[in-house]
Protein backbone atom coordinates (compact mmCIF):
# COMPACT_ATOMS: atom_id res chain seq x y z
CA UNK A 1 0.00 0.00 0.00
CA UNK A 2 1.11 3.85 -0.99
CA UNK A 3 2.22 5.40 2.57
CA UNK A 4 1.60 8.70 3.26
CA UNK A 5 4.45 11.05 5.44
CA UNK A 6 2.84 13.90 7.20
CA UNK A 7 4.94 16.91 8.25
CA UNK A 8 5.16 18.98 10.53
CA UNK A 9 4.09 15.67 12.64
CA UNK A 10 6.84 13.59 11.15
CA UNK A 11 4.18 10.54 11.32
CA UNK A 12 3.61 8.24 8.57
CA UNK A 13 0.29 5.76 7.59
CA UNK A 14 -0.95 4.01 4.49
CA UNK A 15 -3.15 5.05 1.92
CA UNK A 16 -5.28 2.17 0.13
CA UNK A 17 -4.81 2.54 -3.94
CA UNK A 18 -7.06 5.56 -4.95
CA UNK A 19 -7.96 6.39 -1.33
CA UNK A 20 -7.51 10.37 -0.89
CA UNK A 21 -4.72 11.82 1.51
CA UNK A 22 -7.51 13.26 3.52
CA UNK A 23 -9.43 9.64 3.57
CA UNK A 24 -6.50 7.53 4.76
CA UNK A 25 -5.70 10.45 6.95
CA UNK A 26 -9.11 10.26 8.85
CA UNK A 27 -9.35 6.54 8.54
CA UNK A 28 -6.23 6.15 10.86
CA UNK A 29 -7.95 8.44 13.33
CA UNK A 30 -6.26 11.51 12.58
CA UNK A 31 -8.32 14.82 12.61
CA UNK A 32 -7.69 16.69 9.57
CA UNK A 33 -8.72 20.60 8.89
CA UNK A 34 -11.77 21.08 6.73
CA UNK A 35 -14.98 23.10 6.68
CA UNK A 36 -16.82 21.52 4.32
CA UNK A 37 -16.48 18.41 4.98
CA UNK A 38 -14.78 16.70 2.58
CA UNK A 39 -16.43 17.90 -0.64
CA UNK A 40 -13.42 19.88 -2.22
CA UNK A 41 -15.50 23.25 -2.20
CA UNK A 42 -13.20 25.01 0.55
CA UNK A 43 -9.48 24.92 0.95
CA UNK A 44 -9.02 24.54 4.30
CA UNK A 45 -7.76 20.83 3.52
CA UNK A 46 -5.33 21.98 1.29
CA UNK A 47 -1.91 20.72 1.76
CA UNK A 48 1.56 21.27 -0.31
CA UNK A 49 2.78 18.10 -1.83
CA UNK A 50 6.77 17.91 -0.86
CA UNK A 51 7.09 14.94 -2.71
CA UNK A 52 5.50 11.99 -4.74
CA UNK A 53 2.95 14.96 -7.29
CA UNK A 54 3.55 12.71 -9.80
CA UNK A 55 1.68 9.77 -7.28
CA UNK A 56 -1.05 11.72 -6.63
CA UNK A 57 -4.46 11.78 -9.08
CA UNK A 58 -4.49 14.95 -11.29
CA UNK A 59 -6.03 17.89 -10.80
CA UNK A 60 -9.40 18.03 -12.14
CA UNK A 61 -11.00 21.60 -12.76
CA UNK A 62 -13.10 21.66 -9.55
CA UNK A 63 -10.22 21.53 -7.54
CA UNK A 64 -8.24 24.12 -9.76
CA UNK A 65 -11.25 26.52 -9.74
CA UNK A 66 -11.82 26.19 -5.95
CA UNK A 67 -8.21 26.72 -5.54
CA UNK A 68 -8.07 29.84 -7.96
CA UNK A 69 -11.12 31.24 -6.04
CA UNK A 70 -10.09 30.91 -2.97
CA UNK A 71 -6.19 31.40 -3.49
CA UNK A 72 -5.83 33.11 -6.38
CA UNK A 73 -4.64 32.11 -10.00
CA UNK A 74 -0.90 31.76 -8.72
CA UNK A 75 -1.76 28.55 -6.53
CA UNK A 76 -2.03 26.90 -9.66
CA UNK A 77 1.91 27.04 -10.11
CA UNK A 78 2.68 25.31 -6.71
CA UNK A 79 2.25 21.92 -5.69
CA UNK A 80 -0.49 22.52 -3.52
CA UNK A 81 -3.62 20.14 -3.38
CA UNK A 82 -6.83 19.70 -1.44
CA UNK A 83 -6.25 16.59 0.51
CA UNK A 84 -10.18 15.56 0.01
CA UNK A 85 -9.21 15.17 -4.05
CA UNK A 86 -5.62 13.87 -3.93
CA UNK A 87 -5.77 10.66 -4.52
CA UNK A 88 -2.91 8.36 -3.39
CA UNK A 89 -1.23 6.23 -6.28
CA UNK A 90 2.57 5.70 -4.66
CA UNK A 91 4.21 7.26 -1.67
CA UNK A 92 3.78 11.03 -0.88
CA UNK A 93 5.05 13.85 1.49
CA UNK A 94 3.18 16.23 2.52
CA UNK A 95 2.49 19.48 4.93
CA UNK A 96 0.03 20.26 6.05
CA UNK A 97 -0.44 22.44 9.53
CA UNK A 98 -2.93 21.70 12.45
CA UNK A 99 -3.69 17.86 11.77
CA UNK A 100 -4.27 16.18 14.87
CA UNK A 101 -3.40 13.10 16.06
CA UNK A 102 -5.16 10.34 16.60
CA UNK A 103 -4.20 10.34 20.66
CA UNK A 104 -4.89 14.38 20.62
CA UNK A 105 -8.03 13.98 18.59
CA UNK A 106 -9.72 11.89 21.11
CA UNK A 107 -8.53 14.30 23.69
CA UNK A 108 -9.99 17.10 22.34
CA UNK A 109 -13.58 15.24 21.87
CA UNK A 110 -13.69 14.24 25.59
CA UNK A 111 -12.66 17.73 26.94
CA UNK A 112 -15.10 18.71 24.52
CA UNK A 113 -18.00 16.82 25.79
CA UNK A 114 -16.64 17.52 29.69
CA UNK A 115 -17.29 21.15 28.83
CA UNK A 116 -21.07 21.05 27.54
CA UNK A 117 -21.77 18.74 30.45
Amino acid sequence: MPKVTLRPLNVQFEAQEGETIMGAAQREGYYWPTTCGGEGRCTTCACVVVEGLDRLSERGRFEAKVLTEERGPAVLQKPIRLACQAHVHGDVVVEKAGVRRPSESRISALLSNEAEE
